[in-house]
This record gives structure tokens, sequence and C-alpha cells, in this order.
């Protein structure tokens, strides 16, 4: 049997309002400390800017980008720099070869060969004009140098990539990551392939 002694009251602790306005401080830099480090080293957001990469992207479209870990893989959507066009301006590409590999473009055709192999792209959109600027700069083929990918966008006739001086080969060192999700718009929200 339990005795309860009801004459005695139970105090309950009342905070007073500077130790609740401090854990709401408290609360407040720890949230944004964790958003700080998750966006310096874990993932970043990117803006398209152009059409280089439609139908994929759009101008405008907000993208998620992984940064920690990453390894470039040849089909992945990047975000990158180039010595070239400068490291202050960020281009959305797609990787088309990695370093050793061989590229080759049949411009009647719109057909890339990596390797000797031609590259499956149901992602690009087929021209009535053939691709444009290869041989004046390459020649028929290219190998990629060793630390650096070759990439290009998915309007290849709208895009300023790999096959121009002005970006050419883009060293790993200034691959910022790899997009992996489009949160806006909503209406193409979602994994980016």
């Amino acid at each position: 049997m339990i005795n309860f002694d009801h004459n005695k009251e139970i105090e309950i602790e009342q905070k007073k309002p500077s130790q609740t306005v401090f854990e709401w401080l408290e609360i407040f830099i720890v949230s944004v400390a964790a958003v700080f480090i998750l966006f310096s080293f874990v993932a970043r957001i990117a803006v398209v800017d152009g059409n280089s990469m439609h139908p994929t992207l759009s101008d405008n479209d907000k993208l998620l980008v992984r940064q920690i870990f990453y390894e470039p893989k040849q089909g992945d959507i990047i975000v990158c720099q180039s010595e070239n066009y400068g490291l202050d301006k960020p281009l959305v590409k797609r990787i088309i070869a990695t370093e050793g590999q061989t590229v080759r473009l049949d411009l009647e055709n719109w057909k890339i060969y990596v390797d000797g192999f031609p590259l499956e792209e149901p992602y690009i959109v087929v021209g009535s004009v053939p691709m444009r600027n290869w041989e004046e700069h390459f020649g028929d083929e290219i190998t990629v140098p060793d630390g650096h990918v070759f990439v290009m966008g998915d309007n290849r006739n709208d895009s300023l990539d790999s096959r121009y001086d002005d970006v050419g080969f883009i060293d790993e060192r200034y691959i910022i990551g790899q997009v992996i999700y489009r949160f806006l718009p909503f209406d193409g929200f979602g994994p980016v392939e």
C-alpha cells in the first residue's frame, strides 16, 4: 500500500524567460553550424545557368550537388570549374570520358565513341545540323590526360564544353561534385540522371 502525503505541494520548476531565450539561441546556433558544415563539406546547392544541359536540365533549375567521397565516372552530371573559362564560373556538364580514355565524335551521325565503343545517350536531342567544333581543335580522336575528364552538355549544339579551348579538359581537382537531385522547379523535382 502506498501512502501519499496530500498536504505536500509539488514544486514545478518554472524557467526564467532568459533561460528560454538562451535555449532557443543555443538551438539556432547549433542548427546554423550544422547547415554550414553540411553545405561546406557534404553537399552544395547549384543553379543551372543556360540551356546547355537541355532537355535533362533547364535554365534556373536548382540542384543538390554531392561533394564528399565523389569519384568521377562516365555519364555523371557534375558541377565543375575550368581554368580556361575562369574558376569563378561554375559549369554543369556530363562526363563523357575520364582519364586515359579516347574520345572520337561522328559529327554527321551524332555519335560519340569512347575507347572505340559508341555511347548510348538517350538523354540528348539529335539536331538537324551536325555537332560542331571538333576536328579543327583535336583532329580525329583525343585521349583524356591523367587527372582530367572530358565533359559535354546534353544540348550539343548550344554547349560551351570540353570541345572548346575556352573550357578544355576539366581538372578533377576542379570538380565541385555530382548533381544528384533537382529540387526546383517542383514539377521537375527528383533525382537527376
